[in-house]
């Protein structure tokens, strides 16, 4: 069996290199950080829009803002395929490669932004007529949908940008510009809703001016860190090339659509149990938010470091991660746990509306309190898969571990209400942790092959 022609270093002189604790951490950590501030942006965007007084606009808010989630969810795989690409060019040592790689994510990521505008018009239609928004509604969705949607570009370009500071193990520069786009955005939200009064529109503007800035820093730090004698279009643009970009881009794409789809149908389904499970089950999903911020750190880990090692083709220290992310990630994880059993119920008190949805909230409470521990596999893997850029297994897995929820679903929510679908929900990240773990050796097998084997 040959080692895949697409893993850089192979066939080459392996370029070992320690990973140690400290390795882990300072990338996770900065990440950990830069995810978990990325909800205050939507907190503080609808806050202002409550300032208005009319629950209207929030509603339009509310409703485009799905919209937005599912694009901008749907093209996030150009962060982690960029990633992967460029962390296993910093572990061969090949600048080059690093900056073709680079040079082929933003053609992408312009090309499907183009692709975004001139689509705009009927994405939004389709958009709003699904979710079903009455005329008042609407409108209001429709004004915050025809500015934001204009950050589309810079949003994929900044997906890209975010991509490589990662690959190159830069999680402090990321954290930064993280900030930077978080912070403006927030800062803008004030000054063009609450100051010049410029309502729904004001919002999405405000996301759209930080999309942008932030994209200029990228640019700007692109133009610093980089060869300018290194960047080489013709060799991006290369079929061979663009036939790797859109294998492992389709292939996380669809990984991502359907994790997405996942979440979604237990957001659907709780609706089906009633408007009180709705209510509970939407303030408790949101502490599986929070703790996935801290478990994507330990994966933004392994992302940077196992990509690195196989470009470095260095297998000590891509078993040396995958020890350290697991020790690490179950430090984290039931931290997080920990946390939500001890302040879950003032948290749930805080933001109910009602002492029936507390009382709801309270009864699944202990499910959001295992989730973090079962998920941690799974987002590690997630990581380690990325940067090795195993992308048409980590699609396949995915799937089956989405079809594995959908049939525990149809078996456990009959009997159980709403307690079968969060059984359901902890098989779909069980699952994952599984079958991505048991698939990991064998294919770690095949990519560190023995140099003369090859």
């Amino acid at each position: 069996m040959k080692i895949e022609s697409h893993v850089p270093g192979a066939g080459v002189s392996p370029r070992p290199f320690d990973v140690s604790h400290w390795d882990i951490l300072r990338i996770a950590i900065p990440m950990m950080i830069a995810h978990i501030s990325t909800p205050l942006v939507g907190l503080v965007a609808t806050g202002v829009i409550g300032q208005l007084g009319d629950e209207v606009l929030i509603g339009g808010v509310a409703l485009a803002a799905v919209i937005f989630d599912v694009i901008f969810l749907s093209f996030n795989f150009l962060r982690g395929a960029t990633t992967g690409f460029i962390a296993q060019a910093v572990g061969a040592a090949d600048r080059r490669q690093e900056q073709i790689m680079l040079l082929g994510g933003i053609v992408l990521a312009l090309g499907a932004g183009l692709f975004i505008l001139v689509l705009h018009i009927p994405i939004g239609t389709l958009g709003l007529t699904l979710l079903g928004a009455d005329s008042a509604v609407a409108q209001a969705a429709q004004a915050y949908f025809d500015w934001r949607i204009w950050s589309a570009p810079f949003v994929f370009f900044n997906f890209v940008a975010f991509g490589w500071i990662i690959g190159r193990g830069e999680a402090l520069a990321a954290l930064l510009l993280q900030t930077l786009l978080n912070g403006l955005n927030i800062a803008l939200s004030f000054f063009l809703v609450l100051h010049l009064h410029w309502g729904v529109a004001g919002a999405a503007i405000a996301s759209l001016i930080a999309e942008a800035v932030t994209a200029l820093v990228g640019v700007v730090l692109i133009l610093m860190r980089t060869d300018k004698k290194l960047w080489d279009w013709r060799a991006a643009l290369m079929p061979v090339q663009l036939k790797r970009l859109f294998s492992v881009n389709r292939d996380m794409m669809i990984r991502s659509i359907a994790l997405l789809a996942g979440i979604s149908f237990f957001t659907r389904q709780s609706g089906m149990l009633g408007i009180e499970i709705l209510a509970a089950n939407t303030i408790l999903i949101r502490f599986y938010f929070i703790g996935v911020a801290f478990l994507d750190g330990i994966a933004t880990a392994a992302e940077q470091l196992a990509g690195r090692a196989v470009g470095a083709q260095w297998r000590p220290a891509f078993d040396r991660v995958i020890k350290l992310t697991t020790i690490w990630g179950f430090v984290f994880g039931a931290l997080v746990s920990a946390v939500f059993a001890l302040i879950g119920f003032w948290v749930i008190a805080l933001i109910a509306p009602n002492q029936v949805i507390i009382d709801i909230s309270m009864i699944y409470l202990p499910y959001v309190v295992v989730l973090p521990l079962v998920g941690v596999i799974a987002f590690q893997m997630d990581g380690v898969f990325i940067g090795a850029t195993w992308s048409r297994e980590m699609r396949n897995m995915m799937l089956l571990s989405l079809g594995l929820y959908l049939a525990a679903w149809a078996v456990l929510q009959p009997f159980f209400g709403n307690h079968g679908l969060w059984m359901a929900m902890l098989i779909f990240q069980g699952a994952r942790s599984v079958f991505f773990r048991r698939m990991m050796p064998r294919l770690a097998s095949r990519t560190f092959m023995p140099q003369g084997s090859l």
